[in-house]
């Protein structure tokens, strides 16, 4: 199979969605790999080790585009790249589609395949492709948040981070609740995720991070404008389910290079494609992740690929202009296809 792997477009995202390592275990295989030049240059990956790995080198995203069976990315598509996108071509990327209706018409417009990182679900309930990006995002998430509490960024002015800092953690999972009391033993305080106890978290917090997830679906709006007006003023949000919508109700993605935004006296910080900020560490800890799919996906194609591993299966999202994903549907209103018939079809 010809693999593509174009630059990433969205504004400062610096992660490749193949390493060498990849590109020789691909190559090894018996598959063709096109690498567009350059691709690699945020990761700290020059085209030398590309082509050295067995890669080609591609001039231009089209030419990849054009060239590729499958393609590979980090992050949805972009505007301008919906013209790119095409029938008989599976793409294989993070999408956050029932947070965006434009890519989501785009990939049913264009016929094309697509599998989301995101929605990849084993057995367990586990998300094994979003999962070390979340790691990433989460450990960045204090550590944006202890920045922008500073006086000279609009915060508190308050100092957190290894320093005692009461840390409380809400949800509704009480068998999550129970393994972080017993990881921690007492030092976490843990709330089962009421309105009522939500609310008056929030109103002591000096940082509030939002990381609610229902895999595949628009996350759910928790912290109200009216709410974030009774906060302690220099409060920060972050809010790591922007990909999905965001958690907060004033929520909107921003990015690397204007990160923050005042709601009444707070700094809200929202930045989309968090883990890009340290791409050298994300890009290998997705790759990573994502190698055996991606493997299966060149070696049998999708729909037999899909057909033999359940966790892939969850990740269709759209095939020759149908609607796969009953999440999406759902958030965007739109008809959706059972993907089990589709993998049916010869």
């Amino acid at each position: 199979m010809r693999v593509g792997v174009p630059t990433e477009t969205k504004t400062n995202e610096f992660r490749v969605a193949l390493t060498p390592a990849g590109v020789a275990e691909l190559t090894r295989c018996g598959h063709e790999v096109l690498v567009q030049s350059g691709a690699g240059e945020g990761s700290s990956i020059p085209d030398s080790e590309f082509k050295a790995a067995g890669a080609q080198l591609a001039d231009t995203a089209e030419q990849v585009w054009a060239d590729a069976e499958l393609l590979l990315k980090v992050k949805e598509p972009v505007p301008a790249e919906y013209d790119l996108l095409r029938r008989n071509q599976i793409l294989f990327t993070f999408l956050h589609l029932a947070a965006s209706r434009a890519c989501t018409e785009a990939l049913l417009s264009s016929g094309t395949t697509s599998i989301a990182y995101e929605t990849v679900q084993t057995a367990d309930g586990t998300l094994p492709l979003l999962a070390p990006m979340s790691e990433v995002a989460g450990r960045l998430s204090a550590q944006v948040g202890a920045y922008h509490l500073m006086r000279t960024h609009g915060g508190r002015g308050v100092l957190m981070g290894g320093m005692g800092a009461m840390v409380t953690v809400l949800d509704v999972n009480i068998n999550k609740l129970r393994l972080l009391d017993a990881e921690f033993g007492g030092q976490v305080r843990t709330r089962y995720s009421s309105a009522y106890d939500l609310e008056g978290t929030v109103k002591r917090a000096d940082l509030v991070i939002g990381a609610v997830l229902l895999p595949g679906a628009k996350a759910p709006n928790l912290i109200s404008n009216s709410l974030v007006a009774q906060m302690k003023s220099g409060s920060v949000l972050v809010d790591i389910s922007i990909d999905q919508g965001g958690c907060f109700e004033d929520s909107r993605p921003t990015t690397h290079d204007d990160p923050t935004f005042a709601v009444h006296d707070t700094v809200f910080y929202c930045v989309a494609n968090m883990p890009s900020a340290v791409p050298k560490t994300s890009t290998v800890a997705l790759t990573n992740a994502t190698m055996p799919y991606v493997l299966a996906l060149a070696d049998r194609g999708w729909r037999a690929a899909c057909r033999s591993n359940h966790a892939l299966a969850k990740g269709l999202s759209t095939h020759d202009g149908a609607l796969l994903s009953q999440q999406v549907a759902a958030d965007l209103g739109l008809p959706c296809t059972d993907p089990a018939g589709v993998l049916q079809q010869d």
